[in-house]
């Protein structure tokens, strides 16, 4: 039977990996420090025998006695309110964090998919975002805390695969959604969300105009257990490239939620993308994968789900 490590397990997409591979017949072990994450998230895993969790921060040395064929490294802040919160914490998981976990790999002598994100691509210059798009980012301004962690993960986890020849996965994730986001964590859909189902006025930063691309949680994980299968060792981008204003994306959450918040306009942060869209032909050609769920079905579900857990 297959072992695979999860880090970041607690987490919004780290507890739907773990469900994956729970029914695709692993042994999953569990790690995350609960920074970010929720135990609430994996719970309903703790009874089975073939699932373990180890509360442990992987920016510190990282040992698991049992043999492991994969390790996912999806350990990290992911919303801006997080990482802006916790910027050392954030750039010691991208940098110190990766690198333990590399070297466990290479003990083990297990594959590794690490999980980077569009961010990389900054404020791009190039629409829709490419592979071999180099980004454009602010290093020094408040979101390089996050983008630099995840520019340095993808560094050495090349030079990992490329230097001791290790098997080696990136996937660059795009907007995601889905049940067990948080309703506080910032990111557009779960702030609209919450801000409607408490009867709030619908904040939207800048004039709305911005672009976004959002990806059912269900969706990505399929791409990434399809990459964690293949033989591509470069980074691939999984998302959904339906694009979106900001602006059409709160009026669908008004008439979603049949709200009579109304939608106001702020500032838009610094250095906050103007445009978001992933080009997934690389992702359909080399795994035959796109995504199956579309936006009205996936937020109605994820509606559903906030709506269960305020009850």
């Amino acid at each position: 039977m297959k072992k695979v490590l999860i880090t970041g397990a607690a987490g919004f997409l780290g507890s739907h990996l773990c469900d994956r591979f729970i029914a695709e017949g692993y042994d999953v072990i569990a790690m995350d420090n609960l920074l970010t994450g929720s135990l609430e998230n994996i719970e309903h895993l703790f009874h089975l025998e073939r699932f373990t969790f180890y509360h442990h921060d992987v920016s510190k040395f990282v040992h698991v006695p049992d043999e492991l064929d994969y390790i996912l490294h999806f350990a990290s802040p992911a919303s801006p309110i997080d990482y802006l919160k916790m910027p050392i914490q954030t750039l010691k998981v991208g940098s110190l964090g990766t690198h333990n976990l590399l070297g466990l790999a290479k003990v083990k002598n297990a594959r590794i998919l690490v999980a980077s994100t569009s961010e990389i691509y900054g404020d791009p210059t190039t629409h829709p975002q490419r592979e071999d798009y180099w980004g454009n980012v602010n290093a020094v301004g408040p979101r390089g805390v996050y983008d630099e962690a995840k520019r340095f993960q993808e560094a050495i986890t090349m030079a990992y695969h490329n230097f001791h020849g290790l098997e080696t996965r990136i996937v660059r994730i795009f907007n995601t959604y889905g049940a067990r986001m948080r309703l506080n964590d910032g990111r557009a859909l779960p702030a609209f969300m919450g801000q409607a189902l408490r009867g709030e006025d619908i904040t939207v930063f800048g004039d709305g105009s911005q672009t976004r691309s959002f990806c059912f949680v269900d969706d990505l994980v399929e791409g990434i257990y399809r990459l964690l299968l293949s033989d591509y060792h470069l980074p691939l981008n999984i998302g959904n490239p339906t694009e979106i204003t900001i602006k059409q994306f709160a009026e669908e959450i008004v008439r979603l939620t049949n709200t009579k918040s109304k939608i106001i306009y702020k500032p838009l942060p610094t250095d906050d993308p103007k445009q978001r869209c992933p080009d997934i032909s690389k992702a359909y050609e080399i795994l035959g994968w796109k995504p199956q769920v579309e936006r009205s079905e996936g937020l109605h579900r994820t509606f559903t789900y906030f709506c269960n857990k305020i009850k």
